[in-house]
């Protein structure tokens, strides 16, 4: 099984998930997104892939989150994008993709979900 996550290694449920993954015998891809951040259209397919609008996928207690006011319900979709590629610290982690589908493995045991 063909299986990524999108990973912050000083994050504990980014590290849970992986480790459930490695348990079961899964060596998944592992992009560290913060070094190796998205285009805009492979942000897009992924947050489509999740089934949940990117707004549910931020991380609001980032403080660039406050300070660009993404709270905001007038913000458009665009502008939260445009906010991520340019702080992908926004996005919460760890996103997981099989080929189930993807999801935001918070916590880490949402992982098996997708196997």
């Amino acid at each position: 099984m063909k299986v990524t996550i999108y990973h912050n290694p000083r994050c504990s449920n980014s590290r849970g998930a992986l480790a459930l993954l490695r348990e079961r015998g899964i060596e998944p891809t592992v992009v560290e997104y913060l070094h190796h951040p998205w285009d805009l259209a492979g942000l897009k397919a992924l947050v489509q892939r999740t089934g949940e609008p990117l707004r549910a996928l931020l991380r609001t207690k980032e403080a660039v989150y406050a300070e660009l006011d993404l709270g905001n319900p007038a913000r458009t979709e665009d502008e939260l994008y445009a906010a991520v590629l340019a702080h992908p610290v926004l996005l919460n982690r760890p996103i997981v993709l099989t080929p189930k589908g993807a999801l935001l493995c918070r916590p880490p045991e949402r992982v098996l979900e997708l196997l």
